[in-house]
């Protein structure tokens, strides 16, 4: 089979592959679509991935073969992917599926080979079926959009008025899903013209060019001089933690979700003077995805327009050099088998 792997010295090289073999608990599944993540690009750049690792896990596809043992999963089903969680354990049992590392399984970002390849194989349990009404690319970017709905989970806020600074793919879908889940006024920040024209046209209520406006000026202006009762960090760059905390109001909260690897400063008085909540987002649940796959299904949430470049599993390496790795694209989506 077709699969982009990861090469030591080389990075991501077009290969032909061989097509995995099932063990009995297993099931093969045939890839449709493959979203880039942020965390693959992390991770290409980091060059610490074993050589012939295949990366992907944003993915939409097809059951195509089941083992003996995997009798639940019936061929033909439509599905997204997810990580297997244990349920017993004290992260499982507190709510927080994604921590589980009890024999954790999990495609392109942990043991298991991803989907930048035509067949992946995995365990029942990872498997969220597709709605009715649901396209394979919409479903690609069902995890992207579950990983916006959780941070917003973690805040424990039910409305309200909301900066999201930073507009790639979790900015502009923590837009959307705002709008969805009508708190407001939702502001993005965010330098780049055309994902601040993109958050327009996903519902947001202003945007502001951190380049060339004044930030504190326009979150006076845009909440009547009290902040934002929350602020969600999606911009990755370490300064714009203290920027969440200036713009958020007197008891409000910021999440910290994109992953800042850097130490960053802040003045703790400042936590004491606003009584600021800050904290941190991390992954998803299955139920997360099932909640965002379902408004797909009803027509309340098109995830489509976030794609900026539809491209075939040959070109992700040039595609990757020129768009993922200079910050043009907002989201790849490699079109990779037979599309629903």
């Amino acid at each position: 089979m077709q699969a982009v792997v990861f090469r030591k010295e080389r990075g991501l090289v077009f290969e032909d592959v061989i097509r995995p073999d099932l063990e009995p608990d297993q099931v093969l599944v045939r890839v449709a679509d493959t979203g880039f993540c942020g965390s693959d690009h992390t991770l290409v750049q980091s060059g610490n991935l074993p050589d012939g690792y295949i990366l992907g896990h944003e993915t939409s596809g097809t059951i195509v073969e089941t083992g003996r043992d995997a009798r639940e999963a019936v061929p033909g089903t439509r599905v997204i992917i997810r990580p297997t969680w244990c349920g017993t354990c004290l992260d499982c049992r507190s709510g927080r599926p994604y921590f589980c590392q009890n024999n954790r399984r999990s495609i392109g970002i942990g043991d298991l080979p991803g989907a930048f390849a035509e067949y992946i194989r995995v365990y029942p349990s990872m498997l969220i079926e597709v709605p009715e009404g649901v396209d394979s690319r919409n479903a690609a970017l069902a995890e992207a959009f579950a990983a916006s709905l959780h941070a917003v989970a973690v805040t424990g806020k039910k409305g309200g008025a909301v900066l999201v600074i930073g507009g790639g793919t979790i900015g502009l879908a923590l837009v959307r899903l705002l709008k969805i889940l009508d708190f407001g006024p939702v502001a993005l920040s965010e330098p780049v013209l055309e994902k601040r024209e993109l958050a327009l046209g996903f519902g947001a209520d202003a945007v502001i060019d951190p380049l060339t406006e004044n930030l504190g000026l326009r979150v006076f202006e845009t909440t009547n001089g009290t902040g934002f009762e929350t602020v969600f960090e999606c911009s990755g760059v370490p300064a714009c933690v203290q920027a969440a905390l200036d713009a958020a109001a007197r008891g409000g909260t910021v999440c910290v979700v994109s992953v800042i690897s850097r130490p960053v400063e802040i003045p703790p008085i400042l936590l004491n003077f606003k009584e600021v909540w800050l904290t941190g987002s991390y992954s998803n649940t299955h139920e997360e995805n099932r909640r965002v796959l379902g408004w797909m299904a009803e027509g309340r949430l098109d995830g489509r327009p976030l794609i900026t470049d539809l491209i075939g599993l040959e070109e992700l390496p040039e595609v990757y050099r020129d768009r993922i790795d200079t910050g043009r694209a907002i989201k790849v989506m490699l079109r990779i088998g037979e599309e629903f």
